[in-house]
C-alpha cells in the first residue's frame, strides 16, 4: 500500500554549512502554513552572498501595509505578482508535484516552467505553463510545444553550465520512459549542446521556427556565466522575447558535484550586467529578464527587480513550501517527502496538499513584496525594475560594486578560513570510481563555505551560445600534457607525490599508475618508471636533461611552487613575469598541493599558469578514512575519476585540449567579490564585467 505524503516532515539538523538555513526554511514554511507574512524577512546580513550585502537605502524592514500593486502584464499573461515557478521536469519531480505546481500557478495567476521531461496529460491543458525545448527533445512534439502560453529554449542552467540534463537510470521508470520516449533503467543524459544550435545565428533560426509553429513568445534559458552580457544581448537580437538567467548555486535534480561547485557566476551580478548591456544597446524595451537561482523570498526578489529583473524564478523555495527538507537525495530517487522520489507507487505526494502550500506561500510572498513597495513609496511593482539608485551595499569588493553600479559603503578585504577537506567527495571517488552526482543547490565557496584560498573566489566559465560546449560523454577531450619540451607525456596534468605515504599506499599508487600512465614521485627510483629529480629549492630536473632557455638557465626544465598562504599569487606572478621577459615557454611551472577540495582546483591552477599539479599523496590516504581494503582498486579509481572530471569540466567550458586551451588562460575564470587588487594582480576580471 502506498504511503501518501500530505503533511510536513521535520527538517533534520543541518550538519554542514548550507545556503538554505533553518531560518529560511522556517520562514518559507510559515508562509505555506498561513499565507500571511509577519514581517519582511531578511534571509541574512552576515552571509557570504553578495545579494545579502545589498540593501535598500532608508527602507525599514517592518511590514507597515500591503496595499501596493504587484500585478504586471507579461507577454499576454496577467500576473498577480512577477513570479515564475521554476523549471522542474517530470522525472526530476515525481509527477504529482508537477501537477500541484501547474494548478497553483493557475490559482495564483503566476506561471510555471515544465522542465525538459515532457508533459503529463494532467497539465497539458494548463494555460499558465511555459514548455521547455531542451537539447534532448525528450517528449517534445508539435502538440507539446503548442501547449501552454510560451516556450523556453534551454541552453544552460545554473547548476550545470555547459552540460546537459541528467536523470539517473534508477529514476527512469516505465512511466518516465513513456513520457520521455526513452529506454527504462538507463541514464537519460541530454547532449551538452543543441545539435542544431552552434551559434547565435542558429539560435535565431530556431526562435523564428518555434514562433512560426506556435505563435507564442519564446524565451531562452542560459546559465549565468562569464560572457552573460554578450550572450543576453545576442539573444535579444535573435528575436527572443526574453531570457531566463540561472545563477550559480541554483537547484537541480542531478548534476556532477564538480560542475555545480566550480562553474557559473552569481545571479545578482549577471542580472545587473545584462540589464545595463541591454539598455546601452537599446534592446531593453519589450525584452524581459527572468532572474533565477537562490531566490529565498520577497526581499531577494525586490533587490533583483531593482537590479534589472522583470520577473524572478523560484524553484527550491517552492519545493520547500511543498515540504522539501533538503536532504539532497533527489538524484537517488528515495525522497522522504515524495517530491523527487522514484515513481514506483511506494510513496505518493498528495496533490491537494501541494496546491494549498504553494498558494499560501505565493500569497504571503505577494503581500511581503507589496509591503516592500509600500515602504519604498511605490504604488506599483513596475516602478521598481532597474532602480539601482535605491540600492547600496556593505562589505563588497570594488569590482562587484562596479559591476552592480551601486554605491558600496565599504569594500571587502580578503579573509581566508582554515582549509576544510571535502572528505565525503574524495571518499566517494575512491570507493565508487564514478564522478559524484549531487542535487539541489551548491554549498561551495565563496557564497556558502568560507574561502580558504584565493582560488575559492574564482569561478570557471561554462560554454553556451557564443561558444558551444563539447559533450564529454560522447566526444573525445584531450587531457594529456607534455612536459620538459615533449620528453615526458602524461595522461593528465596531475602527478602524485607518494614519497611520504605508507608502503602499502605507495604500492597501490604505483600499481594504478601503470594502468593510467600517471607519474608518481617517490624517494627512491623504481625500475621501469621515468626519472625526474626535484631539487630542494623547488627546481625541476629531468633525466638526460637538455638545457633550454637563455644563459643562466642551468639546464632546468621548470619550477615547483610549494604550498603557502598565497600560493596562487606566486604562481601567477611567475607565469606573468616569464611571459613578459619572453622565457615562459622555456620552463614548466608545477604547483604542489597539500589539499584538494575537488578537481575544479586543478583547472583553476592551470588557468593561472600551471603546467601540471603535484598532489600530495596524503590527499589519497586521508580519503581512505582508515579503510585500507582494496587499495589497488581505490588508487585506480582516484586517478581515473580525476581524469574524467577534468574532461567533464573542459567540455563544459567548450575546451577540447586542456594543455593548449586552459594553461594560463585566465579569461576562463571570473572572481566573485574578490579584492580588486588581487584580481588585478592575477589578471582575472570580476564576475559580470565586460
Amino acid at each position: 500500500m502506498a504511503n501518501i505524503v500530505d503533511n510536513f516532515i521535520n527538517v533534520p539538523n543541518q550538519k554542514e554549512e548550507d545556503f538554505w538555513t533553518g531560518s529560511i526554511i522556517e520562514h518559507i514554511r510559515e508562509l505555506a502554513y498561513t499565507g500571511k507574512p509577519t514581517g519582511i524577512f531578511n534571509p541574512s546580513d552576515s552571509g557570504n552572498r553578495i545579494l545579502d550585502k545589498i540593501y535598500f537605502k532608508n527602507m525599514p524592514l517592518d511590514l507597515r501595509s500591503t496595499l501596493a500593486g504587484t500585478e504586471i502584464n507579461f507577454k499576454g499573461l496577467e500576473l498577480s505578482v512577477p513570479l515564475y515557478l521554476g523549471d522542474m521536469s517530470f522525472g526530476a519531480l515525481s509527477g504529482n508535484p508537477n501537477i500541484a505546481i501547474a494548478r497553483a500557478a493557475e490559482i495564483t495567476k503566476t506561471f510555471a516552467g515544465t522542465g525538459e521531461g515532457g508533459l503529463l496529460p494532467e497539465i497539458r491543458d494548463n494555460r499558465r505553463i511555459y514548455v521547455q525545448w531542451a537539447s534532448a527533445r525528450f517528449g517534445v512534439d508539435y502538440k507539446t510545444i503548442n501547449s501552454g502560453s510560451g516556450i523556453v529554449i534551454k541552453i544552460g542552467q545554473g547548476a550545470k553550465p555547459g552540460i546537459g540534463g541528467h536523470l539517473p537510470a534508477g529514476k527512469v521508470t516505465e512511466k518516465i520512459s513513456r513520457a520521455r520516449r526513452i529506454p527504462e533503467n538507463i541514464d537519460a543524459i541530454s547532449p551538452a549542446p543543441h545539435h542544431d544550435i552552434y551559434s547565435i545565428e542558429d539560435l535565431s533560426q530556431r526562435i523564428e521556427a518555434l514562433k512560426i509553429a506556435t505563435g507564442k513568445p519564446v524565451f531562452v534559458k542560459v546559465a549565468a556565466t562569464n560572457y552573460i552580457p554578450y550572450i543576453v544581448t545576442g539573444i535579444a537580437r535573435s528575436g527572443a522575447d526574453g531570457v531566463i538567467i540561472d545563477g550559480q548555486g541554483a537547484g537541480t535534480g542531478a548534476t556532477p558535484e564538480v560542475i555545480r561547485d566550480n562553474l557559473g557566476i552569481p545571479i545578482e551580478l549577471a542580472v545587473a550586467a545584462s540589464h545595463d548591456a541591454l539598455v546601452r544597446e537599446n534592446l531593453r524595451d519589450k525584452f524581459r529578464i527572468i532572474a533565477a537561482g537562490r531566490v529565498t523570498g520577497a526581499l531577494d526578489a525586490a533587490k533583483l527587480y531593482a537590479l534589472g529583473a522583470d520577473v524572478v524564478s523560484m524553484g527550491t523555495a517552492i519545493l520547500i513550501s511543498m515540504g522539501c527538507i533538503m536532504v539532497r537525495k533527489c538524484n537517488l530517487g528515495f525522497c522522504p517527502t515524495a517530491l523527487t522520489n522514484k515513481i514506483d507507487g511506494k510513496r505518493i505526494y498528495d496533490v491537494d496538499f501541494g496546491i494549498n502550500n504553494i498558494v499560501n506561500f505565493i500569497t504571503g510572498f505577494r503581500l511581503e513584496l507589496a509591503g516592500i513597495l509600500d515602504n519604498l513609496g511605490f504604488n506599483s511593482i513596475k516602478e521598481l525594475t532597474g532602480r539601482k539608485d535605491l540600492l547600496a551595499a556593505k562589505n563588497i569588493s570594488k569590482g562587484a560594486a562596479d559591476v552592480l553600479k551601486i554605491h558600496a559603503e565599504s569594500n571587502s578585504t580578503i579573509m581566508l578560513d582554515d582549509f576544510k577537506p571535502n572528505k565525503k567527495y574524495l571518499n566517494e571517488i575512491i570507493t565508487k570510481g564514478e564522478v559524484p552526482i549531487t542535487s539541489m543547490g551548491s554549498t561551495a565557496s565563496p557564497e556558502v563555505a568560507r574561502p580558504s584560498r584565493i582560488i575559492d573566489f574564482l569561478r570557471l566559465d561554462g560554454a553556451q551560445v557564443t561558444r558551444p560546449p563539447i559533450d564529454p560523454y560522447r566526444e573525445n577531450i584531450d587531457t594529456s600534457f607534455y612536459l620538459a619540451h615533449g620528453r615526458i607525456k602524461i595522461p593528465m596534468p596531475v602527478i602524485i607525490d607518494a614519497s611520504s605515504e605508507p608502503e602499502d599506499v605507495r604500492s597501490s599508487l604505483y600499481w594504478a599508475s601503470m594502468f593510467t600512465g600517471s607519474v608518481i614521485v617517490d624517494k627512491s627510483y623504481k625500475k621501469g618508471f621515468k626519472k625526474m629529480t626535484i631539487l630542494k629549492n623547488g627546481n625541476l630536473l629531468v633525466k638526460n636533461n637538455i638545457r633550454y632557455g637563455p644563459a643562466g638557465g642551468h639546464g632546468l626544465d621548470g619550477f615547483i611552487i610549494f604550498p603557502e598562504k598565497y600560493q596562487e599569487l606566486r604562481l601567477s606572478d611567475l607565469d606573468i613575469n616569464l611571459k613578459n621577459n619572453g622565457t615562459r615557454y622555456n620552463f614548466d611551472l608545477l604547483v604542489y598541493l597539500n589539499n584538494l577540495r575537488n578537481t575544479g582546483d586543478i583547472i583553476k591552477y592551470l588557468a593561472l599558469g600551471a603546467d601540471t599539479i603535484i598532489l600530495n599523496g596524503g590527499i589519497f590516504t586521508d580519503a581512505l578514512n582508515n579503510n585500507y581494503s582494496n587499495l589497488n582498486e581505490k588508487a585506480l579509481n582516484f586517478l581515473i575519476v580525476i581524469r574524467r572530471e577534468l574532461a567533464l569540466i573542459a567540455g563544459a567550458m567548450g575546451v577540447s585540449n586542456l594543455q593548449y586551451s586552459v594553461t594560463g588562460n585566465r579569461e576562463l575564470m571570473r572572481g566573485v567579490n574578490l579584492d580588486i587588487d588581487i584580481e588585478s594582480r592575477i589578471k582575472v576580471d570580476e564576475a559580470g564585467s565586460l
